[in-house]
């Protein structure tokens, strides 16, 4: 980034934020903040009216707003793709929303660059896999859960749980204050404070029926913020596997967020997995079929040999 754009880039900043100390600035441009100081002298002695605060940062003049701004191919391709992605994984509100912003984009470009961002565009595509059964439903209760953080009201909602009771029950009717969304490896996650277990948890929506917004309002924790903040890990238990390796690029493909570390050994790849329980990943194992065998734990073992002698019986 020249000066010139570093100059605009920080004038947009300022236009976008209250007050922001010469530091925020050079973290966030990775310059010096002897080199954000002579930048926002020479916006000053351009018309840019800055206002100083000692101790506190620069802030724009009330009122003063830049023209607008135009976008290079690249720039526009970002923006129009991005609304491409929300239009696909979001609510429809802001799928309609979306829509409307991209046609503003597009209706705004120069010539020349709406030529070139096409051609752009035309070289890459978000693949819109199909939906699931429950996708639109998803969709819905995606909308509803976020008016919900937005009121600071509470959600309930049916459960499906990935593990089952002792009395074989995977259903569970929760309350929740919801404090953010996070979209996970294609899911939508609620990051929510759950009444019943009396600490924050994630639910996935994808498996959640009966979602409703309850009149009960709630408060967000001092200092909890949806950006930085980062699950406790207690996957404390470690599956080693043997695999094939002919098949090994197909496990590494799934991305399995379980998968810790592999090594070569003379008898195939040992993949390590780190789980907080064996069931998570069963159904994993037995997708891979004949060409993985589990070695460590013994329990786990026993557990897909159970599976594979309830298969056999079926046929």
């Amino acid at each position: 980034m020249n000066k010139t754009e570093r100059q605009l880039a920080i004038t947009l900043e300022l236009q976008r934020s209250k007050v922001l100390r010469a530091e925020d600035l050079a973290a966030q441009f990775e310059t010096s903040v002897r080199t954000i100081y002579r930048d926002i002298q020479a916006l000053s002695e351009a018309g840019v009216p800055i206002v100083g605060a000692p101790g506190q940062g620069y802030s724009l003049m009330d009122g003063y707003f830049l023209p607008p701004v135009g976008f290079t191919a690249e720039e526009a391709v970002a923006l129009i793709m991005g609304t491409d992605f929300i239009e696909q994984r979001l609510d429809s509100l802001y799928g309609s929303v979306a829509k409307t912003s991209r046609r503003k984009i597009e209706a705004i470009l120069p010539e020349p660059v709406r030529f070139e961002s096409t051609r752009v565009r035309e070289t890459m595509h978000l693949l819109h896999t199909s939906e699931p059964v429950t996708g639109i439903k998803e969709r819905d209760y995606l909308g509803e859960a976020r008016r919900a953080i937005l009121e600071r009201r509470k959600l309930s909602f049916t459960y499906q749980k990935t593990l089952p009771e002792s009395d074989g029950n995977r259903k569970s009717r929760r309350e929740v204050a919801p404090y953010g969304l996070m979209f996970i490896q294609g899911n939508w996650i609620l990051i929510a404070r759950c009444d019943l277990r009396q600490d924050i948890r994630h639910f996935r929506l994808s498996r959640m029926t009966e979602l409703a917004m309850l009149e009960e309002p709630f408060l967000v924790p001092p200092g909890f913020d949806l950006s930085r903040y980062r699950q406790k890990d207690d996957r404390n238990l470690q599956v080693l596997v043997r695999v094939n390796p002919e098949i090994a690029d197909r496990i590494l493909e799934t991305g399995n967020f379980y998968m810790e570390s592999t090594e070569e050994s003379t008898d195939g790849l040992l993949f390590t997995f780190r789980v907080r329980h064996p069931e998570e990943l069963l159904p994993y194992v037995l997708s891979w079929g004949g060409n993985v065998e589990v070695l460590e734990p013994e329990s786990f073992r026993c557990r897909i040999r159970e599976e594979a002698d309830k298969i056999l019986k079926r046929y």
